[in-house]
């Protein structure tokens, strides 16, 4: 059976959705210090780039649980249809975490005085890149072989009407079907 794929993505799933809610915690304190006018705290700094890495980052850790819960379902059923809206909303969640990724490295970048929680939260961001990006390639690795997952094309899947189901072989008269 193709459990190969599942037993690697299962782990790599529950890692990044802790990871998630971490830059979730750290991008909203951020955030608040931000608006709030507070960039002089000791652990929070920044330069022009920091409120678009925050607004990025915030996006990203949201997008990204919502993609987690809705990949624990697809992990759970393990199926072609599943696969179709974890494989898209996985590959959004990556898409915006490289886009918070980039602000990220701009942020470095620039220099100046950055906090520490603002450190952790680029560390955070640079890691779920590669770790969002390996999740992505895990869950769409049954579309080149089976044995690491269901594919897009399931030969039986769908291709039987309704009351059309294959009659067992037994002694029964022909034309006698109940």
């Amino acid at each position: 059976m193709a459990t190969v794929g599942r037993n690697i993505a299962a782990p790599l799933l529950f890692l990044n959705l802790i990871m998630y809610f971490i830059v979730l915690g750290f991008a909203s304190w951020c955030i608040n210090r931000y608006i709030n006018g507070q960039t002089y705290h000791p652990s929070m700094g920044g330069n022009g780039a920091t409120g678009f890495f925050l607004t990025f980052a915030i996006v990203a850790a949201v997008v990204g649980i919502v993609s987690k819960f809705v990949g624990g379902h697809h992990i759970r059923s393990w199926r072609s249809d599943s696969l179709a809206e974890a494989g898209s909303s996985s590959l959004i969640a990556w898409a915006l975490t490289a886009l918070a990724f980039g602000f990220a490295c701009k942020h470095i970048n620039i220099g100046g005085w950055r906090g520490w929680r603002l450190r952790i939260l680029e560390a955070f961001i640079i890691i779920l890149t590669f770790t969002q990006l390996l999740y992505v390639l895990l869950i769409h690795a049954g579309v080149f072989n089976s044995r690491y997952g269901p594919g897009y094309r399931d030969p039986d899947y769908g291709i039987r009407a309704p009351g059309d189901e294959p009659v067992p072989k037994s002694s029964a008269v022909a034309g006698s079907r109940v």
